[in-house]
């Protein structure tokens, strides 16, 4: 059987937020925004505002910075003591996480509003925990995807550009993990594990595709504050079309090496998308595949800033026993690394990231970057 899920609405464009009162008004009447305090001083007066004109009622709660259980809980109670029957997620990666969390717990629809283009969670039926040393601990699938995803592109270019960036890198994974659960046959899709549909998979080409032709000219407009038809089509390439495509066709083992990599501390401070980049490399090495492959990934990091090697993770002066350790996490079971056609093992990965580091090293020292087309 094939299946296809996705948000129920996605809107994307300049100002776009000033219309999300429209969106909400057949959602409901009173709002709980969750946002992290940046995100609330930039969007909250023009959230407010556009509620106020279609008659609906807001109050806000600042987001706590990680999403761990113990913040779900309290925003869960907060949302309760306002009356909300609807949620307002906005912000970063975490803070849409934790708000889309507060929805399930409650079964209640939910707005996701990304101020930054870092993953392709926002439309996803799904929300990462982390535990309260900010390590992952695991995914949490929800009932269904958002009633709504709502991006204002003149947002997301105000945004530091590593963000974008890191999306480019989240984004960047999912055409080879797709094609790896495509013959697998096993898809890791939250969709319930049903095959992909042939949308599916073109959509996930298409993402690449996208990124490799409009990546560097998106991050140089966005450098500039400014929004082109490169970052338009690089905004949806990271949010609905990754989207669509890890959470139809499904993850293998970048993502699974991102969670490896969480172990260790000093891989925290860095973005989801970057460490997702790295672990690609390290997937298409683990995978065998051809060196033009590993070359045009290796060439559009580069281009874009991304890392493809340990040193540009923080991870310079790693031992062995703590790449040991990355490997061992991303083998656990239930990883989604296990969506390979073949068994993976913590020595094949260990090989894999040493040898990704390796190659990355190799490339700095002595490669020009060829056409990526």
């Amino acid at each position: 059987m094939r299946i296809l899920v996705s948000a129920s609405r996605y809107i994307q464009g300049p100002a776009a937020l000033s219309k999300i009162g429209e969106h909400a008004l057949v959602l409901g009447k009173k709002a709980l925004l969750i946002g992290g305090n940046t995100a609330l001083s930039l969007c909250a007066v023009s959230i407010e505002q556009s509620f106020e004109k279609e008659g609906i009622s807001c109050c806000s709660e600042p987001f706590q910075g990680v999403s761990t259980w113990k913040e779900i809980h309290r925003l869960v109670a907060v949302a309760r003591n306002c009356g909300a029957d609807l949620i307002i997620a906005l912000g970063g990666g975490a803070a849409l996480d934790a708000g889309k969390a507060v929805a399930h717990e409650l079964n209640l629809p939910v707005i996701v509003v990304p101020t930054t283009a870092a993953t392709d969670g926002p439309c996803s039926a799904l929300t990462v925990i982390y535990n309260d040393q900010g390590g992952f601990e695991q995914y949490l699938s929800l009932r269904h995807n958002p009633e709504c995803v709502l991006v204002d592109t003149e947002i997301i270019a105000r945004a530091p550009v590593k963000f974008l960036v890191a999306g480019m890198g989240d984004a960047l994974a999912c055409y080879w993990e797709s094609a790896t659960c495509a013959r697998s046959g096993r898809t890791s899709g939250f969709s319930g594990g049903q095959t992909p549909t042939l949308a599916v998979l073109t959509l996930a080409r298409l993402c690449y595709e996208t990124l490799l032709e409009s990546g560097r000219s998106a991050k140089l407009a966005v450098e500039q504050k400014l929004v082109t038809p490169a970052v338009e089509a690089v905004v949806e390439a990271n949010t609905l079309l990754s989207g669509l495509s890890s959470e139809n066709a499904g993850h293998a083992g970048a993502h699974a090496i991102h969670n490896g990599l969480t172990v260790l501390p000093a891989t925290q401070q860095l973005l989801h998308g970057e460490k997702v980049a790295f672990g690609l490399l390290a997937q298409l090495v683990l995978e065998g595949q051809p060196q033009q492959h590993i070359r045009q990934v290796q060439d559009f990091c580069m281009g874009v800033g991304l890392p493809i090697c340990l040193e540009e993770l923080h991870l310079g002066d790693v031992g062995r026993e703590d790449i040991r350790l990355v490997a061992q996490a991303a083998v656990e079971p239930g990883e989604t690394i296990h969506f390979s056609w073949f068994a993976v093992t913590a020595e094949m990965v260990e090989a894999a990231i040493w040898t990704a580091d390796a190659l990355g090293r190799d490339y700095r020292q002595y490669s020009v970057p060829v056409d990526q087309g």
